[in-house]
């Protein structure tokens, strides 16, 4: 028998190897930027075509390389971080393994043009495959210069896996954000299809923060900070006040490296108990610096996943820290001396303006009386007032007023049967208010109970229905035929409101447009983020447009919604959500007939569009049992 194990040629290793480090553009992206960084760059532009498909250009001005590093840079676990084992646990650098260059050149057409500081001329090399295509001397700028073209080119069934372009140039602007979170350091610009998309000056963290985000996020920031002999704890925490349900802006890094932690996440959420509503999510942008030789990034290819040897020791000082970030903070706003836009303050001067007139004086008056029955000589002209006459039909009148509507007074004597009650005003002809594969109604009149559960009598029983997810339902039905069938109708707003948008929430905005537009809103975009909402759907007085709004973008990007169908189900959901009857509200008797009545025609009134509960039947056998 002949042997049949053999060694793999380099090109599919590296295409192998590629598989793990290289999942799509913006794998390209973090792993060109960060040895953009581990080389010392100060300025980092980078240019993107296609969402990466095309083209991901990453241009800095670095130290370089030579010929021969730059040869040898695409070669497998080719690295200048590290010469030994032990180098692992003292790493300071973003990048070592040697991996990255090697699987890019395996599935991409690679052009690379780099000079070394004070070199009089650079090198232009050409790598497609892992083949070296050119090798030559250039004139060029110092520093680096990566294009990466036709990404998987030579792999089509990974191409063929590849998103949306909208899809795929998202996870690049989360890429771009997470490097330009914890190198404020480094100006850093961001191009798509020749349109620049975020072009971030060298600042300070909180002022990078604000230049990513928008001002209303840094605002709302509380500073942390906690240091001991086991790790230093810094950066902000976002306000009680100012959570949301979804699109919370939450981060970590560690030594300048972003990560993934739960562990630490619950011990940031543990310090917002009995704070924040449950659902709710704060922003927090939290930086650990340790010991290198006490963590391990070695253990996932795209090093976001990290090991602390202190574990659960940095879990308590992180959740100290951020508790007493929390009892220090108050509702007085805090000054942002980083912010371009400050109000000058004049001082004042006496003599610039001298004054004239006459000086305000308070003028009393000492012989007012309020009690006085008779108006005093010196003030006839005001009115006398017999507060005699205001209390004297006050006993007889209260008997004239109603009990608060859903409130069952305490009585005296014994209760009349809950039949009896409903007798009254119980319909001399079955109403016809359900669908077929729905329970008969019984009688239409219900009342309701502690504000939030509707209580009402059908043929096989007594229905309990919570009111708020009844509402839901009733709405989204509305909602998604009127978007459906393009009929939303729009209120013009009298004062349009400004929203600002991030750039993940502003690249995923044009796929929601469409149905945006049919549901009734009106935006108009006014460049670099900023947006007007000069027109909302019909009846949605009162609720925040630009909250709701912001809660649609930010559940499109959580889910990934691409289909007509789910957009248009996911808006409605988030408006009927949004205008709903809250629990907890009052309702006349004609409104909870009017709400039944209504759910009562809806396709489904068993369940809300996202599961949950809306009804449950408490049959005339379950009540009979309970009195046995």
């Amino acid at each position: 028998m002949s042997d049949i194990i053999h060694l793999l040629p380099d090109s599919i290793a590296n295409q192998i190897a590629a598989g793990e480090v290289i999942q799509r553009p913006a794998s390209v992206v973090k792993e060109l930027v960060e040895n953009s960084i581990d080389a010392g760059a100060t300025h980092i532009q980078i240019n993107i075509k296609d969402a990466g498909k095309t083209l991901v250009q990453v241009i800095d001005d670095g130290k370089g390389m030579s010929e021969t590093d730059a040869r040898m840079s695409f070669e497998r676990h080719a690295t200048s971080k590290i010469t030994q084992a032990d180098d692992l646990f003292a790493l300071h650098t973003m990048g070592f393994r040697g991996e990255a260059l090697a699987s890019i050149a395996a599935v991409a057409h690679v052009e690379l043009r780099t000079r070394l500081k004070g070199a009089e001329v650079g090198t232009r090399l050409e790598i497609a495959g892992s083949q070296l295509q050119s090798i030559e001397a250039d004139s060029c700028a110092e520093g680096s210069n990566f294009a990466v073209k036709n990404l998987f080119y030579n792999v089509p069934a990974r191409r063929k896996f590849l998103k949306s372009n909208e899809t795929e140039f998202r996870n690049i602007l989360y890429e771009f954000e997470r490097i330009a979170l914890v190198n404020p350091s480094v100006a850093i610009s961001l191009y798509h299809n020749e349109t620049e998309i975020l072009n971030l000056p060298e600042t300070g963290l909180r002022q990078r923060i604000a230049n990513v985000y928008g001002k209303k996020v840094s605002q709302q920031l509380l500073s942390v900070e906690a240091k001991s002999s086991l790790v230093s704890v810094t950066g902000y925490i976002g306000r009680a006040d100012a959570t949301k349900k979804r699109g919370a802006l939450q981060y970590f890094f560690v030594n300048g490296r972003f990560m993934k932690h739960p562990y630490f996440h619950k011990a940031v959420m543990q310090a917002y108990d009995q704070l924040i509503p449950p659902g709710e999510l704060p922003n927090y942008f939290i930086y650990f610096n340790v010991d290198p030789a006490t963590i391990d990034v070695n253990i996932h290819p795209t090093k976001t996943e990290i090991k602390f040897e202190n574990e659960q020791a940095i879990w308590q000082i992180l959740l100290a820290a951020t508790r007493e970030t929390l009892a220090k903070s108050s509702a007085i706003p805090m000054l942002d001396f980083e912010a371009p836009d400050t109000i000058d303050i004049p001082v004042y001067n006496p003599n610039a303006h001298p004054w004239n007139g006459e000086i305000p004086k308070i003028h009393i008056d000492t012989n007012y009386n309020p009690f006085r029955t008779e108006p005093a000589k010196e003030n006839l002209s005001r009115p006398a007032f017999d507060w005699e006459e205001l209390y004297k039909n006050f006993e007889t009148d209260r008997t004239s007023v109603l009990p608060e509507e859903g409130v069952i007074e305490k009585r005296s004597e014994p209760a009349a049967d809950f039949e009896e009650i409903l007798s009254h005003t119980q319909p001399e002809k079955e109403d016809k208010l359900f669908t077929d594969n729905s329970p008969a109604v019984a009688a239409s009149s219900c009342f309701q109970y502690k504000n939030r559960y509707l209580v009402t009598t059908l043929k096989s029983g007594m229905a309990i229905i919570d009111q708020h997810r009844a509402h839901i339902r009733v709405l989204f039905d509305k909602y998604q035929k009127t978007i459906s069938q393009q009929k939303g109708a729009t209120q013009q707003m009298l004062f349009p409101a400004m929203m600002e948008l991030t750039p993940a929430e502003e690249a995923i905005l044009p796929e929601l447009m469409e149905e945006l537009s049919y549901s009734g809103f009106e935006l108009s975009n006014l460049g670099g983020g900023s947006y007007s909402i000069n027109g909302i759907p019909a009846q949605m007085e009162g609720v925040d447009c630009v909250d709701l709004l912001k809660d649609i973008l930010n559940k499109a990007i959580d889910t990934g919604c691409k289909a007509h169908t789910d957009i248009t189900d996911m808006i409605a959901f988030e408006l009927a959500s949004a205008q709903a009857i809250p629990a907890g509200k009052p309702l006349s008797p004609e409104e909870m007939d009017h709400l039944l009545a209504s759910l009562f025609t809806c396709p489904n009134i068993n369940l809300t569009p996202d599961g949950k509960k809306i009804l449950t039947l408490l049959t005339d056998e379950e009540l009979e049992s309970r009195f046995r």
